[in-house]
């Protein structure tokens, strides 16, 4: 892809841009997107533009950010334009503290996933419809954690195989957690086509930025490889992510549960999500017991 003359043409000179994610790294498949990083200082959601049979995400981001999680995007950033070499110094501070910005996203991962748990909890108490979701997302942020801990960016499309392949450890052990209360044995081509269309119109309801395209792209590349629980783990975790966005008003979006049950698979098995909880809430302490006494 001819990405400087993207830049031109869609008039983002002016500001120092980066390119990330998967297409600067060893993982990239043919469905990825190129995430482009223009550090403008605007916020907001990323900006999704076809060219040609490619697609580009674009994220609006700052010289001055301090979120660890956002900082470890920009870790290994292929800098496109830069002239006043501001984020080439940027990206040589996160190279001197990406151990310990891993260090930070990992913790806050786990903590998160705690708070899931006992909102799974809560939920199944209360007979709320969202007790499952909440479950899978505590799932999510544990697979996080583990990836983050191992010094892996979090990538959704990578992140089931990367953990599969990693070496073990006291840590690493707990990737069967992960697997096992996540849902992949379930795969099949036929539910990965039904996930996939509640999983584009959730996307659609709470993104509204043509996300839905690089989906369809990557469900299909997954399918056609028989990469089934990768497909699984990746649906999942793109919901994990639109769902914490409307976290603090699901009282208000009670009727999301319809397209939420099948784009997430949830289970309903109030027994068996408990068990999950435990499961999950037992990793997430063991393995910031181990992260405080390191």
């Amino acid at each position: 892809m001819e990405i400087q003359k993207f830049i031109e043409e869609n008039e983002l000179l002016g500001f120092p841009i980066g390119l990330g994610g998967c297409r600067v790294s060893d993982l990239s498949f043919d469905s990825c997107d190129y995430d482009l990083f223009i550090f403008d200082g605007k916020s907001g959601s990323g900006k999704i533009i076809q060219y040609g049979n490619e697609f580009v995400t674009i994220h609006h981001a700052s010289l001055s950010e301090t979120n660890s999680e956002k900082l470890l995007q920009y870790h290994k950033l292929q800098i496109l334009q830069d002239e006043s070499w501001d984020l080439r110094m940027m990206l040589s501070k996160i190279e001197e503290k990406h151990t310990s910005l891993f260090s930070d996203f990992a913790k806050n991962c786990l903590i998160e996933s705690q708070f899931c748990c006992q909102k799974t909890n809560e939920a199944i108490e209360s007979s709320d419809v969202f007790a499952p979701c909440w479950q899978k997302c505590a799932t999510f942020y544990l697979g996080n954690a583990i990836s983050s801990i191992n010094h892996l960016r979090a990538s959704p499309s990578h992140m089931l195989d990367s953990l599969r392949k990693l070496k073990k450890s006291t840590i690493n052990e707990h990737i069967s957690i992960v697997t096992q209360t996540v849902g992949i044995e379930r795969a099949t081509p036929t539910l990965l086509e039904r996930m996939l269309k509640s999983t584009i119109g959730f996307s659609d309801l709470i993104e509204k930025n043509n996300h839905s395209q690089i989906i369809q792209a990557k469900h299909d590349f997954f399918v056609k490889n028989s990469m089934l629980s990768d497909c699984y783990f990746y649906l999942g975790y793109v919901n994990k992510e639109n769902f914490v966005k409307i976290k603090d008003t699901l009282n208000r979006e009670q009727d999301l549960i319809h397209i939420l049950k099948v784009a997430f698979d949830v289970e309903a098995d109030s027994n068996l999500l408990e068990q999950q909880s435990i499961l999950v809430q037992k990793s997430c302490n063991e393995i910031l017991g181990i992260l405080s006494s390191a």
